[in-house]
């Protein structure tokens, strides 16, 4: 026993020996290496594809998207590899995505980076009101798309010189209210017309929001913000309705202020 760790320790101790090992060692990681290489570059792994063709803007359904095997070595660009990056999500708005195509990430985006994103909210016979913002007004860019708003309207309610003379107090009534409650926010845009919320890495200041409402509500609300001569103004108040499992209905919720904006303006509307 003691003769055969003599003649290994003597064997390992052999220069030559030790090179040869050495080379030997080396080769086999580098086969080894050169296989796993070889197999991950040609053993197919399964990717998702249009089986249909897919218009610009449309929302990708799951009867859209089938799947197919593909040696990876054949996958150029940034192709998605998993469904689910993929179903529910929408064609860019520049993209048409062939039938057979595989997906790639520029083409397939979010709901809120379509440029036309809102006209996919809101009811049927609801009209789209936009509503000129600041940061001050969005509470310090806090309000998103999604979010419920209240509306409250601030005018001032100026004296006639026969009301003065007649003894009313010599000053302007400063009226403020609730107009509208549980407003929904579909967007919320920069003064360019781009979602302030669509890309993390850009700042955008909010200029504007965007909501829907009955016809009838947009009416009043233009009448609200035109009337200069009382120096009125708009003013979005956020809510925790969005929170709740059944947010409550859109609603005007001051009769007096809707009776007297109505009583101050004209509508020629049919």
């Amino acid at each position: 026993m003691g003769n055969l760790s003599v003649g290994i320790k003597k064997f390992l101790q052999n220069k030559n020996t030790v090179t040869v090992l050495g080379v030997i060692v080396a080769v086999a990681v580098l086969y080894i290496s050169y296989n796993a290489r070889v197999k991950s570059a040609i053993n197919p792994i399964s990717v998702p594809y249009a089986k249909e063709t897919i218009s610009p803007g449309t929302q990708i359904t799951e009867s859209m998207v089938g799947t197919m095997d593909v040696p990876p070595a054949m996958l150029k660009g940034e192709v998605i590899r998993n469904q689910g990056e993929v179903i529910d999500r929408y064609s860019n708005a520049d993209t048409v995505i062939p039938a057979g195509s595989l997906f790639y990430a520029r083409n397939v985006v979010e709901k809120e980076q379509l440029p036309a994103n809102i006209i996919l909210d809101y009811p049927k016979g609801y009209v789209l009101y936009n509503m000129p913002v600041d940061t001050e007004s969005t509470y310090g860019n806090s309000v998103y798309p999604g979010n419920y708003i209240d509306i409250y309207l601030k005018a001032v309610n100026k004296l006639s010189d026969e009301q003065i003379t007649a003894g009313a107090a010599n000053a302007d009534k400063i009226m403020l209210g609730k107009l509208m409650e549980n407003v929904k926010v579909l967007a919320v845009k920069d003064s360019n017309g781009q979602a302030v919320f669509s890309n993390l890495d850009e700042t955008r200041t909010p200029a504007m929001i965007v909501f829907a409402v009955p016809e009838d509500y947009y009416v009043l609300l233009k009448k609200a913000s035109y009337l200069r001569t009382f120096d009125s103004t708009l003013i979005p108040v956020p809510t925790n309705e969005s929170l709740k499992d059944n947010p409550g209905d859109l609603d005007i919720t001051s009769t007096d202020l809707r009776d007297w904006i109505n009583t101050v303006t004209v509508w020629n509307g049919e």
